[in-house]
C-alpha cells in the first residue's frame, strides 16, 4: 500500500475526522486523529470501509478480499516528502493496474517491512514471499500485487525515487526481491525499522524529519551492498569503479573545484575513460554531479534543523558559488525556485 501523490494533501486528509473529510469518508471509523504534528490513524470495520480508506488515502488501488468481516487500521506520519505507515489488517489483496498508474504523477519506491503474518509481493516477474523481519522493495509506477492470506502487520516506508542516493534502473533489479532481515545488512536495518514502527509518536519536529532520512540513507546503503553481490562478473571491472567514483563524488560534493579531470587523477584513469564509464551508465559525469549536489540541496533546504541557513549558503555548502546559477538551474529540475520551495 502507498500513500497519496502529494503528501502534502495527506497530511490535510489525516488531520481531519471523517464528519469533516472527503465524501465517503464518515463510513470509516476513524481513530483518533489530531492535527499537528501526531501519529495520524484510521480505523475500518468492513471490507467497505477499508476499501473506501484505501481509496481516499492511497495511490488509486484495486482492492480485493473474500472475507466476510474485515477490519484494518492505518497508522502514519508524514515527514515532508517521507511516509511512514503501519497497516495492520485482515487477509486481503491489493493491485496496482497500468489503467490506475495512468494517473498517477510523480513516482515513489516502497520499502516494505513485514512485522507479522506473511505477505506475497509480485513485481518485474518477480516473487517475493516475506516473513516477519523481511523486506522488500516495489515501484509505484510499475504494476504490481501485494497479498496477505491471513492477517498481518506490516510497515511501508514511501519516498520518491530521486530521493535515494541511487539511479531508479539499479533499484529497479531489487524490486519484488526478498531481503532477509536475518542475513547481511538486514540483520541490522530490519531490527531499525522495526523500531520505527514500534515509535511512529516519536518522530516529530527536527530530529523525526532527520531520522526519517537517515532511514531511507540505510536502506541506500542496504540496495548498494546486494546489487555489488548481484554484479554481472563481466561488467565487474566497470561496475566498481562506477560505484567508487559515485562514492568519490558525494564525499567531494561540496568542493566547487569538483570537475571530470580532478576525478579521472583522483582514480588514476583518462578523462575520456571516465567519461566512457559513465556513458555506459546512461548518464554524464556533469549531470551526476549537479543531480547530487541538487538533492542534497533540497533536502536541506527542507530540514528544519537548517532552516536558520541562508539559500546561499546551503547552496555552497554543496558546490554552487553563482547563487544566480543555482537558482536557475533549481527551478528547471523541481519547477519553483529554491526560497519557493523552502516555504511550501
Amino acid at each position: 500500500m502507498t500513500t497519496a501523490n502529494s503528501f502534502p494533501d495527506v497530511a490535510r486528509r489525516s488531520t481531519v475526522t471523517p464528519a469533516t473529510g472527503a465524501a465517503g469518508a464518515s463510513d470509516i471509523a476513524a481513530g483518533d486523529t489530531v492535527a499537528g504534528d501526531t501519529v495520524q490513524c484510521a480505523v475500518a470495520d468492513s471490507f467497505t470501509q477499508w476499501r473506501t480508506l484505501v481509496s481516499q488515502s492511497f495511490v488509486p488501488l484495486e482492492v480485493r478480499s473474500e472475507s466476510r468481516s474485515f477490519h484494518g487500521t492505518l497508522r502514519s506520519r508524514v515527514l515532508d516528502e517521507l511516509s511512514i505507515v503501519e497497516v495492520t489488517a485482515n487477509g486481503h489483496q491489493v493491485l496496482r493496474t497500468p489503467s490506475l498508474i495512468a494517473g498517477s504523477a510523480r513516482q515513489y519506491f516502497k520499502l516494505n517491512l513485514q512485522l507479522t503474518g506473511t505477505g506475497m509481493l509480485v513485481q518485474d516477474n518477480r516473487e517475493a514471499t516475506l516473513r516477519p523481519g523481511d523486506l522488500a522493495v516495489y515501484d509505484t509506477n510499475r504494476p504490481y500485487t501485494l497479498a496477505f492470506e491471513e492477517d498481518f502487520r506490516t510497515l511501508v516506508l514511501m519516498f520518491p525515487h530521486d530521493v535515494l542516493d541511487l539511479p531508479a534502473d539499479s533499484v529497479g533489479q531489487l524490486t519484488a526481491v526478498r531481503l532477509a532481515g536475518d542475513a547481511g545488512l538486514g540483520r541490522l536495518i530490519s531490527p531499525f525499522m522495526v523500531q520505527l514502527a514500534e515509535n511512529l509518536d516519536v518522530l516529530s519536529g527536527a530530529s523525526g524529519h532527520r531520522l526519517a532520512y537517515n532511514a531511507v540513507d540505510l536502506i541506500a546503503t542496504m540496495f548498494e551492498s546486494e546489487l555489488n553481490l548481484r554484479r554481472d562478473p563481466e561488467a565487474g571491472v566497470h561496475g566498481d569503479l562506477l560505484g567508487r567514483i559515485r562514492s568519490y563524488v558525494d564525499g567531494h560534493l561540496g568542493d566547487p573545484e569538483l570537475c571530470p579531470a580532478s576525478i579521472a587523477a583522483a582514480h588514476f584513469i583518462s578523462t575520456r575513460h571516465l567519461h566512457n564509464v559513465f556513458h555506459e551508465a546512461d548518464t554524464t559525469v556533469a549531470s551526476w554531479i549537479r543531480t547530487r549536489r541538487l538533492e542534497h540541496c533540497r533536502r536541506d533546504l527542507r530540514d528544519p534543523i537548517l532552516e536558520s541557513r541562508s539559500v546561499g549558503t546551503i547552496a555552497a555548502r554543496w558546490g554552487f558559488v553563482d547563487a544566480a546559477h543555482f537558482s536557475r538551474i533549481f527551478r528547471a529540475a523541481f519547477g519553483e525556485t529554491p526560497s519557493t520551495y523552502r516555504r511550501a
